[in-house]
């Protein structure tokens, strides 16, 4: 398995690991903002979910939840930086769930920004993305979008993800389409795309103790909830129950932030998780490796 991590080194000696974990169709450039805000705080680290980002596609195939949970469990491992403190977005969000009840021992505290968990009434504005996972859909997809230019396509995904589309900034937009233009270059673009919302979906329908809110269930590390009002994704409906399922958790609603609060507004969401810090510094004390 050959994995991309983008590092971003703490201002000081001593800090506690972080690991970062981006949702569908997006990469470690996700938690750039984060990541600077937080340097005085952790080191940082993010990966590029394999088939994303500048990541290959896994030599398995297997872009199902399970294949990219062991993902990030075996850059955890060989690292050797655990336990981390660990941040995931939307499907980010739901890997870090598999792997925090998993594997206790790697994590630290937990992060969620949106994540994509199980809803009974999944919002009209999410379904085409659950339907990225049908079959043919990659085919058709890159005819359909083949037909329109990069700029225009750019423009309606940010839309769909930022609350408020008067925050994004020429050089996000600039960099989402020339990230889209490279990505699209990549052979395995549709493919990796398609399979692992595929995966996401057959996620949502697993019961016992495999069903994802079960799991979260499990998840014994304090944990911040960062939802956004205008998320059109993940409905901010859905943090009650994040809040009620989730053992230690405190939960952050932002009213005008969308899917991806980490970029619209990151000092808010960096204040979070300072005080998260905090709590976790008083309960348990320094981490083993201070």
């Amino acid at each position: 398995m050959t994995i991309a991590v983008r590092r971003r080194p703490g201002t000081r000696d001593g800090l506690e690991p972080a690991f970062l974990v981006h949702g569908l169709g997006g990469s470690s450039r996700n938690w750039s903002s984060l990541m600077a805000l937080l340097s005085d705080d952790l080191e940082c680290e993010a990966l590029d979910l394999p088939g994303f980002g500048a990541s290959p596609p896994p030599d398995s195939g297997d872009y199902s939840m399970y294949g990219h949970t062991r993902a990030v469990i075996r850059c955890l491992e060989a690292s050797g930086r655990g336990p981390v403190h660990l941040f995931g977005n939307s499907l980010g969000g739901a890997l870090v769930v598999r792997v925090a009840a998993l594997r206790p021992d790697l994590v630290r505290s937990v992060t969620l920004v949106s994540p994509a968990l199980p809803e009974v009434r999944v919002q009209r504005t999410a379904l085409p993305t659950a339907l990225l996972g049908a079959p043919g859909m990659p085919r058709l997809l890159a005819r359909m979008m083949g037909e329109r230019p990069p700029e225009q396509r750019a423009r309606e995904v940010l839309r769909l993800c930022y609350g408020d589309p008067a925050r994004i900034t020429p050089e996000e937009f600039s960099a989402a389409v020339a990230e889209l233009e490279r990505r699209e270059t990549l052979p395995y673009f549709w493919d990796s795309l398609s399979r692992t919302a595929r995966g996401l979906v057959n996620a949502y329908t697993l019961g016992g103790q495999h069903a994802l809110w079960r799991q979260a269930e499990r998840v014994l590390a304090p944990t911040l909830l960062v939802y956004g009002v205008r998320d059109r994704l993940v409905s901010f409906r859905m943090a009650n129950r994040a809040g009620r399922t989730f053992g230690q958790s405190r939960l952050l609603v932002l009213p005008e932030a969308g899917h991806v609060a980490m970029m619209e507004f990151p000092e808010l969401v960096a204040r979070g998780v300072r005080e998260l810090l905090s709590d976790v510094a008083a309960h348990t004390g320094p981490s083993s490796d201070d």
